[in-house]
């Protein structure tokens, strides 16, 4: 028999070194004076107040009962316009693919960092931290693979990792479809076609996003994913029972309670510009946590990069711009100032 106990123990870590590049950007002279490199880490730790975010129950869309799908479109848009956030259950995809999907995501990121990071899977998606923070009040402490829909279906995108495609194809398509009826439902309040979105927000444009959120030592100087806006037109939230997620409302920052039925959906900026505000992209980001970490996938609904964005109603507050355009101005404008300013840069 061999002596466990005489044999060295080697550890195989499968998170990026972010806390050696916290370390980095905490020895940095601030590079570009922004309120992020100045700011106190108010908002930083976990908050013990949850609000509660509108709940609605999908399958009243579906209802013989023409009041009650009335009433569930009306919810849709009621919160999206006060909330910009809300939660779905019975949305039609069924808790065996989340599960399954949530196994394949675990695996993924269990794999050793410096394998992650220099095989390419998944397009060559995965990224860590925050390439362009210059000072620690703009570094996440987090790792994810975002990953461009139009190459999911290859086999060559996943390398070893061959039994994620399946669930991933499947969990893809479930996630394209609701986030098709919502962004249907949202258009039809004001007046336009359900389908109005469907040719330029094809599959193969959109994004889905596999995150981790490592248990972080020093929670409470540094956030999960710093405060954003998302760049999109909607997204559809899956998270664990950890929690750590919190949005803006009222000019405050309120926690989301976890909720293991339901999806969380997010209005992006270019669904507030093309609702000409009616429905608001608000920020949120995720805190830090001491002792666990945390998954979740997300779904981004985007148009083509050369598609035109205006607004679906006049006076316009925006002027028109591609995705594309909207894309470079974020990159510029971080790569400038150290954030993103979003929208109000397209401001009439």
């Amino acid at each position: 028999m061999h002596d466990l106990t005489s044999q060295p123990i080697m550890m195989i870590d499968s998170s990026p070194p972010l806390l050696h590049h916290y370390g980095e950007l905490t020895r940095l002279p601030p590079q570009i004076p922004t309120l992020e490199c100045n700011d106190l880490p108010s908002g930083a730790v976990v908050m013990k107040e949850y609000c509660q975010l509108p709940l609605i129950d999908l399958s009243c869309l579906n209802s013989t009962n023409e009041r009650e799908r009335l009433a569930c479109a009306e919810a849709i848009c009621r919160a999206s316009s006060e909330w910009g956030f809300f939660q779905v259950v019975n949305h039609g995809i069924s808790p065996e693919l989340v599960r399954n999907m949530r196994r394949e995501q675990f695996e993924l990121f269990q794999t050793p960092f410096d394998k992650k990071a220099t095989c390419g899977v998944l397009n060559n998606s995965y990224r860590w931290g925050t390439p362009t923070a210059t000072c620690p009040r703009q570094f996440s402490w987090s790792e994810a693979f975002h990953i461009p829909l139009s190459r999911v279906s290859e086999q060559a995108c996943y390398g070893e990792f061959s039994s994620l495609r399946e669930v991933m194809m499947e969990f893809a398509a479930a996630m394209s479809k609701l986030a098709r009826v919502l962004a249907g439902v949202l258009a039809e309040n004001l007046g336009h076609p359900r389908g109005v979105f469907d040719n330029i927000c094809q599959e193969i444009n959109c994004f889905l996003r596999l995150n981790r959120y490592p248990a972080c030592p020093i929670s409470s100087e540094i956030f999960g994913l710093v405060p954003h806006t998302d760049s999109d037109f909607l997204t559809i939230l899956s998270q664990d029972e950890v929690g750590g997620l919190q949005l803006m409302k009222d000019s405050k920052w309120v926690a989301v309670n976890p909720n293991q039925d339901a999806l969380i959906v997010n209005i992006g900026d270019l669904f507030q510009a093309w609702s000409n505000d009616v429905y608001k992209s608000v920020q949120h980001k995720v805190v830090a946590n001491g002792k666990m970490e945390r998954y979740s996938i997300a779904y981004f609904l985007c148009p083509s990069y050369d598609s035109l964005i205006g607004s679906c109603m006049e006076p316009s507050i925006y002027r028109e711009f591609t995705f594309g355009e909207y894309r470079s101005q974020i990159q510029e404008d971080i790569k400038r100032t150290g954030r993103k300013i979003g929208l109000p840069r397209f401001l009439l």
